[in-house]
């Protein structure tokens, strides 16, 4: 989808980008495009696009032999994309709010993500797709510095944590300005995960936000809730300091510290 067809769409429907949904429409089929080969799709795949917008996405998926099922807030764009010749399930939600979409099937996820709500959807995506072996995102590219972070740094959190554990995460290449309608004020860029590990149990993330809860308290502190006894034998077993805080934990630390203290077994 080039400027020009973006624009047409646009203004014969009178749908102009909302600013409260952080909407920039991807119009620019060659960044299409390379999106679309990232993400590795294979025949009779489950795809989740969320956010869809007015399709840049979606039209070159929906032409492959997949299941493609797309979720888009804005009520307008979603009488947009039902009355194209778009093959896909087109879900009228706000994903954070979605319920029973069949999680546990997507293969793989694609998203220009709104920048406004990116670690909230991550976060919900890593919790509930936990079968999904790719991930290819348009993030802002400040963003990075939160999603690459490695312990002991300002950046380093949960979102850090769980890009880790899902699997290889790499930078793919910087989108221009020029490529949306109407162009942002930050740079974009792409990202691709590749799953490397087994599924993480729902709860982790849970855990993790636990963890991170008051960032300059010991890590004692806030796993308040657990048996000390039981908190401080893992500790022990995992050789972690028991004056430690959050950010001193390496990604698989968390999933071993879960792991112990709720008696699970993940990552087979």
């Amino acid at each position: 989808m080039n400027f020009d067809t973006a624009n047409q769409i646009l203004k014969e429907n009178m749908a102009l980008p909302d600013a409260k949904f952080g909407q920039n429409f991807l119009c620019d089929d060659i960044i299409t495009n390379r999106i679309v080969e990232l993400a590795g799709l294979k025949n009779g795949d489950n795809v989740l696009e969320i956010g869809p917008g007015i399709g840049a996405i979606t039209r070159p998926i929906s032409n492959l032999d997949v299941n493609l099922k797309c979720v888009e807030i804005d009520r307008r764009l979603v009488d947009i994309l039902r009355d194209s010749d778009i093959d896909a399930e087109i879900i009228s939600a706000d994903y954070l709010k979605l319920r029973d979409y069949g999680a546990e099937k997507i293969d793989v996820v694609v998203s220009n993500l709104p920048y406004y709500i990116m670690t909230d959807i991550m976060k919900k995506i890593f919790s509930e797709c936990t079968n999904s072996r790719t991930l290819v995102f348009m993030v802002e590219q400040a963003a990075l510095e939160r999603i690459l972070a490695i312990p002991e740094t300002k950046q380093y959190g949960p979102l850090s944590v769980l890009c880790s554990l899902y699997g290889d995460v790499k930078k793919e290449f910087v989108v221009p300005f020029s490529a949306f309608i109407p162009m942002p004020h930050t740079t974009s860029c792409v990202i691709s995960l590749r799953r490397t590990s087994g599924r993480i149990d729902s709860g982790f993330e849970g855990f993790v936000e636990k963890c991170f809860s008051m960032r300059r308290k010991r890590l004692m502190k806030n796993l308040a809730d657990y048996d000390r006894t039981e908190v401080l034998e893992a500790f022990s077993k995992l050789d972690i300091d028991i004056n430690c805080r959050a950010e001193e934990l390496k990604p698989e630390q968390f999933l071993s510290l879960y792991e112990l203290l709720n008696n699970l077994v993940l990552n087979d």
